[in-house]
Protein backbone atom coordinates (compact mmCIF):
# COMPACT_ATOMS: atom_id res chain seq x y z
CA UNK A 1 0.00 0.00 0.00
CA UNK A 2 1.46 3.52 -0.79
CA UNK A 3 1.48 6.60 0.87
CA UNK A 4 -1.78 7.94 -1.25
CA UNK A 5 -4.14 5.10 -0.52
CA UNK A 6 -6.79 5.22 2.31
CA UNK A 7 -6.01 5.91 5.62
CA UNK A 8 -5.93 2.94 8.43
CA UNK A 9 -9.14 3.25 9.88
CA UNK A 10 -8.55 1.58 13.70
CA UNK A 11 -10.78 1.26 15.91
CA UNK A 12 -9.72 1.33 20.07
CA UNK A 13 -10.92 -0.43 22.89
CA UNK A 14 -9.65 0.91 26.08
CA UNK A 15 -9.88 4.34 27.09
CA UNK A 16 -7.92 4.26 30.70
CA UNK A 17 -4.30 5.86 31.16
CA UNK A 18 -2.91 4.13 28.57
CA UNK A 19 -5.73 4.14 25.98
CA UNK A 20 -6.18 7.68 26.06
CA UNK A 21 -2.41 8.17 25.18
CA UNK A 22 -2.79 5.57 22.07
CA UNK A 23 -6.25 7.03 21.11
CA UNK A 24 -4.34 10.94 20.82
CA UNK A 25 -1.34 9.15 19.00
CA UNK A 26 -3.55 7.21 16.36
CA UNK A 27 -6.18 11.04 16.12
CA UNK A 28 -3.49 13.35 15.83
CA UNK A 29 0.33 12.24 15.36
CA UNK A 30 0.21 8.46 13.41
CA UNK A 31 0.65 8.98 9.88
CA UNK A 32 -1.33 6.71 7.50
CA UNK A 33 -4.07 6.02 10.34
CA UNK A 34 -7.67 7.09 11.13
CA UNK A 35 -9.13 7.11 14.98
CA UNK A 36 -12.65 5.98 13.57
CA UNK A 37 -14.07 4.29 16.44
CA UNK A 38 -13.98 4.14 19.88
CA UNK A 39 -15.03 1.45 23.05
CA UNK A 40 -15.26 1.65 26.69
CA UNK A 41 -17.57 0.36 29.40
CA UNK A 42 -18.22 3.72 31.01
CA UNK A 43 -20.04 6.88 29.41
CA UNK A 44 -17.50 8.97 30.64
CA UNK A 45 -14.66 7.43 28.16
CA UNK A 46 -17.30 7.38 25.31
CA UNK A 47 -17.37 11.04 25.79
CA UNK A 48 -14.27 11.62 26.24
CA UNK A 49 -13.26 10.20 22.59
CA UNK A 50 -16.19 12.24 21.47
CA UNK A 51 -15.75 15.33 23.06
CA UNK A 52 -11.46 15.49 22.62
CA UNK A 53 -10.90 13.16 19.66
CA UNK A 54 -13.99 14.14 17.33
CA UNK A 55 -14.68 10.06 17.52
CA UNK A 56 -18.14 9.43 16.21
CA UNK A 57 -18.42 5.74 16.13
CA UNK A 58 -18.36 4.96 19.55
CA UNK A 59 -19.33 1.16 21.52
CA UNK A 60 -19.63 0.13 24.72
CA UNK A 61 -19.54 -3.54 23.17
CA UNK A 62 -16.16 -4.60 22.34
CA UNK A 63 -18.07 -7.41 19.88
CA UNK A 64 -20.38 -4.79 18.30
CA UNK A 65 -17.18 -2.72 17.38
CA UNK A 66 -15.77 -5.66 15.76
CA UNK A 67 -18.91 -5.60 13.43
CA UNK A 68 -18.03 -2.36 12.12
CA UNK A 69 -17.24 -3.04 8.17
CA UNK A 70 -15.68 0.40 7.88
CA UNK A 71 -12.67 -0.76 10.72
CA UNK A 72 -9.43 -2.14 9.20
CA UNK A 73 -8.02 -2.80 12.40
CA UNK A 74 -8.22 -2.30 16.69
CA UNK A 75 -6.24 -1.34 19.67
CA UNK A 76 -6.63 -3.16 22.28
CA UNK A 77 -5.77 -1.17 25.79
CA UNK A 78 -8.31 -3.10 27.63
CA UNK A 79 -7.68 -4.89 30.96
CA UNK A 80 -4.57 -7.45 30.79
CA UNK A 81 -7.52 -10.28 31.36
CA UNK A 82 -9.37 -9.72 28.19
CA UNK A 83 -6.56 -10.05 25.35
CA UNK A 84 -6.22 -13.03 24.46
CA UNK A 85 -10.40 -13.04 23.47
CA UNK A 86 -10.66 -9.97 22.22
CA UNK A 87 -7.60 -10.12 20.31
CA UNK A 88 -8.52 -13.93 18.89
CA UNK A 89 -11.95 -12.52 18.34
CA UNK A 90 -10.74 -9.56 16.13
CA UNK A 91 -8.44 -11.65 13.69
CA UNK A 92 -11.15 -13.79 13.19
CA UNK A 93 -13.21 -10.97 12.30
CA UNK A 94 -10.34 -9.70 10.06
CA UNK A 95 -8.99 -6.90 11.79
CA UNK A 96 -5.19 -5.93 12.04
CA UNK A 97 -4.23 -6.03 16.04
CA UNK A 98 -2.48 -4.13 17.99
CA UNK A 99 -2.46 -4.97 21.91
CA UNK A 100 -1.30 -3.75 24.90
CA UNK A 101 1.50 -6.09 26.81
CA UNK A 102 1.28 -8.58 27.94
CA UNK A 103 -0.07 -11.05 25.37
CA UNK A 104 -1.67 -13.15 28.23
CA UNK A 105 -1.21 -14.33 31.83
CA UNK A 106 -0.72 -17.66 31.05
CA UNK A 107 0.74 -19.37 28.13
CA UNK A 108 -2.00 -21.44 27.17
CA UNK A 109 -3.47 -18.37 26.22
CA UNK A 110 -1.06 -17.19 24.21
CA UNK A 111 -0.57 -20.22 22.23
CA UNK A 112 -4.00 -19.89 21.33
CA UNK A 113 -3.92 -16.68 20.11
CA UNK A 114 -0.75 -17.37 17.94
CA UNK A 115 -2.87 -20.38 16.56
CA UNK A 116 -5.35 -18.61 15.40
CA UNK A 117 -2.75 -15.62 13.92
CA UNK A 118 -1.39 -18.81 11.83
CA UNK A 119 -4.31 -19.68 10.51
CA UNK A 120 -5.36 -15.31 9.39
CA UNK A 121 -1.47 -14.71 7.74
CA UNK A 122 -3.00 -11.45 6.18
CA UNK A 123 -3.82 -10.29 9.39
CA UNK A 124 -0.82 -8.13 11.42
CA UNK A 125 -0.55 -8.53 15.30
CA UNK A 126 2.27 -6.26 17.73
CA UNK A 127 2.25 -6.74 21.03
CA UNK A 128 3.54 -3.39 22.53
CA UNK A 129 6.67 -4.12 23.90
CA UNK A 130 7.57 -0.43 23.71
CA UNK A 131 10.89 -0.31 24.43
CA UNK A 132 11.96 -2.14 21.39
CA UNK A 133 10.81 1.04 19.69
CA UNK A 134 13.28 3.29 21.49
CA UNK A 135 15.63 4.89 20.09
CA UNK A 136 18.40 4.39 22.48
CA UNK A 137 17.52 0.66 23.02
CA UNK A 138 17.80 0.28 19.56
CA UNK A 139 21.27 1.78 18.90
CA UNK A 140 22.32 -0.74 21.56
CA UNK A 141 21.06 -3.28 19.90
CA UNK A 142 22.72 -2.17 16.92
CA UNK A 143 25.45 -1.60 18.76
CA UNK A 144 25.65 -5.53 20.02
CA UNK A 145 24.53 -6.92 16.61
CA UNK A 146 27.84 -4.68 15.36
CA UNK A 147 29.93 -7.12 17.43
CA UNK A 148 30.93 -3.96 19.86
CA UNK A 149 31.06 -5.73 23.62
CA UNK A 150 31.55 -9.04 22.27
CA UNK A 151 29.28 -11.90 22.67
CA UNK A 152 26.35 -10.62 25.23
CA UNK A 153 26.26 -13.12 28.17
CA UNK A 154 24.24 -11.26 30.88
CA UNK A 155 21.34 -8.66 31.03
CA UNK A 156 20.91 -6.87 33.96
CA UNK A 157 17.59 -4.78 33.49
CA UNK A 158 15.17 -2.42 35.93
CA UNK A 159 11.40 -1.17 36.04
CA UNK A 160 10.62 1.38 39.02
CA UNK A 161 7.97 3.51 39.31
CA UNK A 162 7.52 6.53 41.84
CA UNK A 163 5.67 5.46 44.81
CA UNK A 164 2.21 6.07 44.89
CA UNK A 165 0.68 6.77 48.04
CA UNK A 166 -2.67 5.94 47.34
CA UNK A 167 -1.81 2.87 45.88
CA UNK A 168 -3.75 2.38 42.31
CA UNK A 169 -1.50 -0.40 41.70
CA UNK A 170 -2.86 -1.89 44.92
CA UNK A 171 -6.30 -1.98 43.79
CA UNK A 172 -4.99 -3.17 40.26
CA UNK A 173 -3.08 -6.42 41.15
CA UNK A 174 -5.81 -8.75 41.92
CA UNK A 175 -5.63 -8.47 37.87
CA UNK A 176 -2.44 -7.67 37.24
CA UNK A 177 -1.01 -10.75 37.19
CA UNK A 178 1.92 -9.22 39.43
CA UNK A 179 4.78 -7.36 39.57
CA UNK A 180 6.61 -9.25 37.21
CA UNK A 181 3.86 -9.91 34.46
CA UNK A 182 3.14 -5.75 35.05
CA UNK A 183 6.44 -4.47 35.02
CA UNK A 184 9.39 -6.80 34.45
CA UNK A 185 7.55 -7.99 30.97
CA UNK A 186 9.35 -5.25 29.17
CA UNK A 187 12.92 -6.19 30.79
CA UNK A 188 12.01 -9.65 30.10
CA UNK A 189 11.56 -8.59 26.45
CA UNK A 190 14.18 -6.68 26.18
CA UNK A 191 16.68 -9.02 27.51
CA UNK A 192 15.55 -11.86 24.92
CA UNK A 193 16.23 -9.27 22.23
CA UNK A 194 19.74 -8.22 23.46
CA UNK A 195 20.81 -11.65 23.63
CA UNK A 196 19.48 -12.85 20.85
CA UNK A 197 16.41 -14.87 21.75
CA UNK A 198 18.05 -17.83 23.75
CA UNK A 199 15.81 -20.48 25.25
CA UNK A 200 15.12 -19.88 29.05
CA UNK A 201 15.57 -22.86 31.25
CA UNK A 202 15.24 -21.78 35.11
CA UNK A 203 13.83 -18.89 37.14
CA UNK A 204 14.30 -17.78 40.79
CA UNK A 205 12.49 -14.97 42.20
CA UNK A 206 12.06 -13.20 45.72
CA UNK A 207 10.44 -10.24 46.30
CA UNK A 208 9.09 -8.15 49.21
CA UNK A 209 6.87 -5.52 50.67
CA UNK A 210 8.02 -2.29 51.53
CA UNK A 211 5.51 0.09 51.64
CA UNK A 212 1.57 -1.07 50.28
CA UNK A 213 1.09 -4.45 52.76
CA UNK A 214 -2.43 -4.28 50.87
CA UNK A 215 -0.70 -6.45 48.06
CA UNK A 216 -0.22 -9.46 50.43
CA UNK A 217 -3.84 -10.38 49.70
CA UNK A 218 -3.21 -11.44 45.94
CA UNK A 219 0.22 -12.63 46.38
CA UNK A 220 2.05 -9.61 45.31
CA UNK A 221 4.90 -7.42 46.36
CA UNK A 222 6.03 -3.68 45.52
CA UNK A 223 9.58 -4.98 45.31
CA UNK A 224 10.60 -7.93 43.18
CA UNK A 225 13.82 -9.55 41.72
CA UNK A 226 14.66 -12.49 39.37
CA UNK A 227 17.29 -14.41 38.07
CA UNK A 228 16.69 -15.97 34.36
CA UNK A 229 18.94 -18.89 33.25
CA UNK A 230 19.12 -19.01 29.40
CA UNK A 231 20.42 -22.37 26.96
CA UNK A 232 24.44 -21.87 25.94
CA UNK A 233 25.19 -19.66 29.49
CA UNK A 234 23.12 -16.40 29.27
CA UNK A 235 21.73 -15.04 32.42
CA UNK A 236 19.14 -12.07 33.07
CA UNK A 237 18.83 -10.28 36.33
CA UNK A 238 15.32 -7.88 36.91
CA UNK A 239 14.49 -5.90 39.34
CA UNK A 240 11.01 -4.04 39.41
CA UNK A 241 9.75 -1.51 42.30
CA UNK A 242 6.94 0.47 43.01
CA UNK A 243 8.60 2.51 45.96
CA UNK A 244 11.01 4.44 44.52
CA UNK A 245 11.30 8.07 46.28
CA UNK A 246 12.56 10.09 42.67
CA UNK A 247 10.84 9.31 39.89
CA UNK A 248 10.37 6.26 37.23
CA UNK A 249 13.78 4.01 35.67
CA UNK A 250 13.82 1.96 33.59
CA UNK A 251 17.75 1.17 33.23
CA UNK A 252 19.05 -1.67 31.27
CA UNK A 253 23.19 -2.77 30.75
CA UNK A 254 24.17 -5.38 28.64
CA UNK A 255 27.15 -6.96 29.26
CA UNK A 256 29.35 -8.79 26.73
CA UNK A 257 32.79 -10.63 26.63
CA UNK A 258 34.48 -7.51 24.76
CA UNK A 259 32.84 -4.40 26.87
CA UNK A 260 29.50 -3.80 27.65
CA UNK A 261 25.98 -0.99 27.20
CA UNK A 262 23.71 0.92 29.27
CA UNK A 263 20.46 2.35 28.67
CA UNK A 264 18.89 4.80 31.13
CA UNK A 265 21.34 5.16 33.75
CA UNK A 266 20.25 8.47 35.95
CA UNK A 267 16.68 8.69 35.24
CA UNK A 268 17.64 11.93 33.52
CA UNK A 269 14.61 13.70 32.61
CA UNK A 270 17.16 15.94 30.15
CA UNK A 271 20.83 17.16 30.40
CA UNK A 272 20.77 19.64 33.21
CA UNK A 273 22.78 19.01 36.29
CA UNK A 274 22.50 21.62 39.05
CA UNK A 275 25.02 22.07 41.61
CA UNK A 276 24.72 23.80 44.76
CA UNK A 277 24.60 24.25 48.15
CA UNK A 278 22.40 21.10 48.68
CA UNK A 279 24.61 19.02 46.26
CA UNK A 280 24.66 17.77 42.67
CA UNK A 281 21.72 16.82 41.47
CA UNK A 282 19.48 16.57 37.96
CA UNK A 283 15.82 15.97 37.52
CA UNK A 284 14.12 12.56 36.97
CA UNK A 285 11.47 11.07 34.86
CA UNK A 286 8.37 11.36 36.30
CA UNK A 287 6.63 7.92 34.63
CA UNK A 288 6.89 6.15 31.87
CA UNK A 289 4.62 8.36 29.84
CA UNK A 290 7.52 10.59 29.75
CA UNK A 291 10.19 8.28 29.36
CA UNK A 292 8.77 6.16 26.53
CA UNK A 293 6.32 9.35 24.76
CA UNK A 294 8.64 9.23 21.40
CA UNK A 295 8.58 4.96 21.35
CA UNK A 296 5.16 4.93 21.88
CA UNK A 297 4.30 7.06 18.62
CA UNK A 298 7.07 5.09 16.84
CA UNK A 299 5.00 1.48 17.73
CA UNK A 300 1.80 3.19 16.45
CA UNK A 301 3.58 4.50 13.13
CA UNK A 302 5.67 1.26 12.95
CA UNK A 303 2.00 -0.77 13.52
CA UNK A 304 0.17 1.19 10.98
CA UNK A 305 2.96 1.01 8.66
CA UNK A 306 2.86 -3.03 8.65
CA UNK A 307 -1.00 -3.17 8.20
CA UNK A 308 -0.55 -0.90 5.17
CA UNK A 309 1.96 -3.10 3.83
CA UNK A 310 5.26 -0.77 3.90
CA UNK A 311 7.24 -2.53 6.51
CA UNK A 312 7.76 -5.75 8.50
CA UNK A 313 6.27 -6.35 11.63
CA UNK A 314 9.24 -5.90 14.46
CA UNK A 315 8.49 -8.57 16.61
CA UNK A 316 6.30 -11.81 16.79
CA UNK A 317 3.40 -13.26 18.97
CA UNK A 318 6.03 -16.06 19.51
CA UNK A 319 8.75 -13.08 20.86
CA UNK A 320 5.30 -12.15 23.44
CA UNK A 321 4.37 -15.98 24.36
CA UNK A 322 7.95 -16.38 25.47
CA UNK A 323 7.95 -13.30 27.72
CA UNK A 324 4.99 -14.40 29.28
CA UNK A 325 6.34 -17.93 29.80
CA UNK A 326 9.65 -16.24 31.54
CA UNK A 327 6.53 -14.11 33.86
CA UNK A 328 4.93 -17.12 34.59
CA UNK A 329 7.68 -19.13 35.93
CA UNK A 330 9.26 -16.15 37.71
CA UNK A 331 5.90 -15.39 39.41
CA UNK A 332 5.55 -18.96 40.27
CA UNK A 333 9.24 -19.02 42.18
CA UNK A 334 8.05 -15.47 44.17
CA UNK A 335 5.45 -17.66 45.03
CA UNK A 336 7.14 -21.32 45.96
CA UNK A 337 10.43 -20.05 47.23
CA UNK A 338 12.03 -22.64 44.64
CA UNK A 339 14.17 -22.76 41.03
CA UNK A 340 11.48 -23.31 38.92
CA UNK A 341 11.88 -24.81 35.47
CA UNK A 342 10.49 -22.90 32.50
Amino acid sequence: MNASAAPLRVGIAGLGRMGRHHARALATRTPGAQLAAACGPTADERDWARRELGVEALYDDFAAMLRDARLDAVAIVSPTTLHAEQTIAALEAGKHVFLEKPLALDVASCERVVAVAERHPAQVALVGFVRRFDASYQQAKADIDAGLIGRPFLVRSQTGDMNDPDGFFVRFAPTSGGIFHDCSVHDIDIARWMLGAPKAERAFASGTIALHPGLAQCGDVDNGLAIVEFEGGARAMFYASRTLAHGHEAITEIVGTAGSVSVGVGSRRDRVKLSDRQGVRHVALADFHERFREAFDTEMADFVAACRGEKAVALTLADATEATRIAVAITRSLKSGQVETI
